[in-house]
């Protein structure tokens, strides 16, 4: 019999990828969906069994319980994350709270395996050789609690039967990305034959497509990989150079404008993982 995975977030820009390979990998899977939002999933919602609910994050432990009956694993992928704003909103918190009731709902339900998501700015950077083994220091409110959230989660499950996987998300890019996001905000300016303007583009970055991010939280399922796990390429690249490998494909170097935008204060000069992910 197939496991049954439980997905929040499903409709989001990692959890859509999630959805695919979990379903691709023949999972009996449960998606969270606020009521008039079944669209977003796309194809997928027609494969997918869908739990709707006002607020994932509004659940109490009872609630969770009774929707986890019957559940093998949870990937929990859901959170406050609206562009030029999650950084510093107080829903933070109520990502936290709600996050931990699922918890302990999974716990209680007899769920097998938690995977949760976190973030690689829960690290200290800068930094270019980021193990899970690296300090951790977070400096914003978003990263604190998504950092926070995995302190407590993984000394909860520690003396409990539930195993926990803490997927760490570094740049992602590609399918469904919000516009104002430097690869779509590149393409968009470069196929109108339009200046992009660009800080100077010395930050390294680590990059991974959105599609191959999902394959791997999806995949842990599988493996049972457990603890923190970084989600990245584990290879360094300039936002220069990868502006202009995008350019490239236009053959519009010539409308790259770098040094015009400044380079915001609290963007670290290096973040670049080491991935751990099992088989890769």
């Amino acid at each position: 019999m197939a496991k049954t995975v439980l997905l929040t977030g499903a409709t989001g820009f990692v959890g859509r990828q999630i959805l695919k390979r979990l379903l691709a990998n023949g999972y009996d899977v449960l998606v969270t969906v606020r009521p008039g939002s079944e669209d977003k999933l796309g194809e997928e919602g027609k494969s997918c069994r869908i739990l709707s609910l006002d607020d994932v994050f509004a659940l109490v432990k009872a609630d969770w319980i009774g929707h986890l009956q019957g559940v093998d694993a949870v990937i929990h992928a859901a959170w406050y994350v609206e562009t030029g704003h999650y950084l510093d909103s107080p829903k933070n918190f109520d990502c936290v709270k709600g996050t931990m009731a699922l918890a302990q709902g999974a716990a209680e339900a007899g769920v097998k395996h938690l995977i949760g998501l976190g973030t690689c700015v829960e690290y200290r950077l800068p930094s270019d050789h980021l193990t899970v083994a690296s300090p951790l220091e977070a400096k914003t409110l978003y990263a604190a609690a998504k950092l926070a959230s995995f302190q407590m989660l993984e000394r909860f499950f520690a003396i409990r039967n539930t195993d926990f996987t803490w997927a760490r998300v570094f740049y992602l890019y590609g399918e469904n990305e919000h516009p104002a996001r430097l690869v779509p905000y590149l393409r968009d300016r470069l196929s109108r034959g339009e200046v992009a303007k660009l800080s100077k583009g010395t930050q390294l970055r680590d990059f991974l497509d959105v599609a191959v991010a999902g394959q791997m939280i999806a995949d842990l399922v599988e493996t049972g990989q457990t603890g923190p796990v970084n989600i990245c390429s584990g290879q360094p690249i300039t936002i220069r150079a990868l502006a202009e490998a995008i350019a490239d494909e236009y053959g519009r170097r010539d409308l790259l404008e770098f040094g015009t935008a400044e380079i915001h204060p609290s963007d670290p000069l290096a973040v670049v993982g080491v991935c751990n992910v099992v088989g890769r």
